[in-house]
């Protein structure tokens, strides 16, 4: 049995039997039947399914924001966001995927030789719970799109979202089995993944867990994207318009209670500019409102689970053992904290060696690094295990161009949000991940790129 419980007040919301094995072979054997009959309908077929989607989407976005802030805490407003940002999604592809997928002519010495893009079948995706419907959504749409079928292992605490965007499938009227939900722990995985009809697998999660999917999809000859979190560096230059840097710099960390994997999470300021640059943060923390995720008026909800605000509490004191600073979110080594509910926690003079500087630190604690000159700040954001995200911050635009190259980083955002956009490839290097989600480069991640070679009579 597995329980969604709301982190706010801790009271239980419901309970989900786990599939049994007979189960999962039903829903395995509709994923493989439905395949058959889903690859064959045209491109264009496939996107008006898609735009049902999304109108549906938005037609219930209350409902399912709603649903996404009893399971695991976002505000109201950051899950309707996430809906809206869903059904845009949706018709963001169905507006290009046929441009995408379209049938590219090579030049040769054959008569006629081309590229085509085919799915590969039902595709298994692991997914995790702080945007319960995006995560999903950004695979799910462009890989239906693309002619595969949809495998969802969600994380048990939001298990409630998980048959949510079933329904929503089914809903706009999908056949049965292009989209099924499995209810199961991470012990039913690997049979799942070895199973010979998953044709490839998709996770977001941690980097132990990518690892293991990754081996087992790699013994099994089944190609994987894997998307592992970061420890993403916002740098701020002396240059730079630090009032806006640091408003922006607050909202990309302490959003969704600070559980993003793309979330600024190492400040990297140039020496010049860090008091000044510290006190307008302080100043931006000072106006975060904590409260009922459900009040139109609060700005930053509760972390999803007890163990990961417990975890983001001891990243902060390992760190202050080695010499950080807490500067804003308690006093010493206590933290201002009520269950799920952690204040926004500051650490100034934040090194390499502690925690809150190597590890994904996966929620509402922000740290401020001192950089003696550009060249060192680069030095310090590259020197991370991590390689999602990056934000830089300075007015010379000449400057950014060349510094974004030496940024190792799957995107770096000038002047500017860190964020995913159906728009842009995203995704990560290093333990970060591989493989990208999203744009044109997403929707091809989970097709047969077939070479066509027309010999001359």
């Amino acid at each position: 049995m597995f329980s969604s419980i709301n982190p706010y007040n801790q009271q239980k919301l419901k309970t989900y039997r786990a599939d049994s094995s007979q189960t999962i072979e039903r829903k395995l054997k509709q994923a493989d039947r439905a395949f058959a009959d889903w690859s064959a309908l045209s491109i264009r077929e496939r996107t008006d399914y898609l735009r049902k989607v999304g109108v549906y989407l938005s037609m219930h976005k209350q409902r399912y924001a709603e649903l996404m802030t009893a399971e695991m805490g976002k505000t109201l407003k950051e899950a309707v966001a996430e809906v809206e940002k869903c059904a845009a999604t949706c018709t963001y592809y169905a507006d290009h995927a046929e441009a995408f997928l379209a049938d590219q002519s090579i030049e040769t010495d054959a008569k006629h030789s081309f590229i085509t893009y085919q799915p590969l079948g039902p595709v298994l995706a692991i997914m995790p719970w702080n945007f319960p419907f995006w995560q999903v959504m950004r695979f799910a749409i462009p890989g239906l799109i693309a002619g595969n079928v949809g495998l969802l292992k969600h994380a048990s605490n939001v298990f409630g979202s998980a048959l949510a965007i079933e329904e929503i499938f089914r809903e706009s009227g999908l056949p049965e089995g292009v989209f099924s939900s499995l209810l199961v722990d991470s012990s039913a995985i690997e049979g799942t993944l070895k199973d010979r009809r998953v044709k490839a697998v998709t996770l977001t999660g941690s980097e132990r867990a990518g690892a293991s999917v990754a081996s087992i999809a790699g013994s099994q000859i089944k190609k994987s994207v894997l998307e592992l979190g970061g420890s993403d560096a916002l740098i701020v230059l002396a240059d730079a318009d630090l009032e806006k840097a640091a408003e922006i710099a607050v909202k990309s960390r302490m959003q969704n209670a600070g559980q993003s994997c793309i979330a600024a999470k190492r400040f990297i300021i140039e020496k010049s500019v860090k008091k000044q640059f510290t006190e307008l943060v302080i100043n931006q923390i000072s106006k975060i409102k904590q409260g009922d995720p459900t009040d139109e008026t609060t700005t930053m909800g509760p972390m999803a689970r007890l163990n990961l605000a417990d975890d983001i509490e001891r990243q902060a004191r390992e760190s202050i053992a080695k010499g950080a600073k807490l500067v804003a979110g308690g006093k010493g080594t206590g933290f201002q904290r009520s269950g799920c509910n952690v204040a926004p926690i500051l650490l100034d003079k934040v090194k390499p060696g502690m925690a809150a500087f190597d590890e994904e630190t996966f929620g509402p604690l922000a740290v401020l690094i001192e950089a003696k000159d550009e060249a060192d700040a680069i030095r310090l954001a590259n020197q991370s295990n991590f390689g999602l995200g990056s934000a830089l911050w300075t007015q010379d635009l000449d400057k950014a161009d060349r510094l974004v190259r030496q940024i190792q980083a799957g995107s770096v955002f000038v002047n500017g949000l860190m964020r995913s956009d159906a728009r842009v490839p995203f995704g990560g290097i290093k333990t970060s991940g591989f493989g990208r989600e999203l744009s044109e480069v997403g929707i091809k991640e989970f097709v047969n790129v077939k070479t066509v070679w027309i010999e001359k009579s």
